[in-house]
């Protein structure tokens, strides 16, 4: 997780590049299909139409989840950027991968009629050009946030919060490798007079699109459903916790992510037995500040000081009683 500064307008910029260059894209590769024949050249033009939507999706995500905390929303709006990216894989799947496994299938049944593919290179050169430029910018967005937090760019990849810029490097990653793939599928025709070639690029980029829409769509649900921050995160939270003055123990510790830039953090924490309540007071406004200095990204704390007696008590009763 993330305690680096907020991250939103960078998304925001990194999803407005892709969306424009996937807009361009579809439109160029479906008159390329059209004239070519080719259903490699169809499938890249829902895969870029399918991005195109997603990238719609996503900066409607972005833009929501920046809402203020109100009366009905106490925590703020930042998990809806979740539902929203969801919602933007499901995109990809239906609208690219369905349609391409559904064409390639077709094209190996019925065969087709192979036009010149001369247009369909150019675009492909083009869209690859477009493509990688788009990736370009998403990949320096990882890089930049990783380094900001002094981690590898791939695990940080990996364990972003941030899905918008996630999805935006996948996809683009995947349109690269489906833009290969699709010029594979003209040159197999072309060197074979067989259409064949062209039905299998195109299941090939219709299982492509499965795969990057199964791993956005798992990423979204586990934030969803609540994921805590990582290990050495909470190791850290537990560390200036500790340093606290009169703070002995922390007994229980709750982290959930809401958004690439906010955490909340909730923890039962046992004092001196001697300590009054107002250096109780004074402890925990001092530990919510140490915890804010040392990951920004950290914008509810929630301390509930809690007797360590009390809670080993309580823990010996529940192993007694058993599951």
């Amino acid at each position: 997780m993330t305690d680096a500064k907020s991250s939103g307008g960078g998304s925001t910029f990194t999803v407005v590049v892709a969306a424009l260059a996937n807009l361009g894209i579809a439109v160029a590769k479906a008159v390329a299909g059209l004239i070519s024949g080719s259903s490699a050249m169809l499938s890249e033009a829902a895969h870029s139409v399918a991005d195109t939507v997603t990238e719609v999706l996503l900066l409607t995500a972005l833009k929501r989840s920046e809402k203020p905390a109100d009366d009905d929303h106490p925590l703020g709006y930042g998990p809806e950027r979740y539902i929203w990216a969801l919602l933007a894989s499901v995109a990809t799947f239906v609208g690219g991968a369905v349609f391409s496994i559904y064409d390639g299938v077709h094209t190996l049944l019925a065969g087709e009629d192979l036009g010149s593919p001369l247009l369909s290179y150019l675009v492909l050169v083009v869209a690859f050009l477009l493509e990688g430029f788009s990736l370009r910018t998403g990949l320096k967005q990882v890089r930049e946030e990783a380094d900001e937090l002094g981690a590898p760019a791939r695990h940080y990849f990996r364990r972003t919060p941030d899905t918008a810029v996630k999805a935006v490097v996948m996809e683009d990653s995947a349109a690269l490798l489906g833009l290969l793939l699709a010029a594979g599928g003209l040159l197999g025709g072309q060197l074979t007079g067989s259409g064949v070639w062209d039905g299998i690029a195109s299941l090939l980029i219709g299982a492509l699109l499965v795969y990057v829409a199964w791993v956005l769509g798992k990423s979204n649900v586990q934030l969803l459903i609540g994921r805590p921050v990582s290990r050495p995160m909470r190791d850290g939270i537990r560390e200036e916790l500790l340093g606290v003055d009169h703070l002995i123990s922390v007994l229980e510790l709750t982290t959930l992510i809401q958004g690439p830039d906010e955490i909340l953090v909730a923890a039962k924490v046992d004092f001196r037995d001697t300590v009054t309540a107002e250096e109780v007071e004074t402890a925990c406004e001092e530990a919510e500040r140490r915890l804010r200095q040392r990951y920004a990204s950290i914008k509810r704390v929630y301390l509930d000081p809690t007797s360590g007696r009390e809670a080993r008590r309580r823990a010996r009763a529940a192993e007694e009683e058993g599951p």
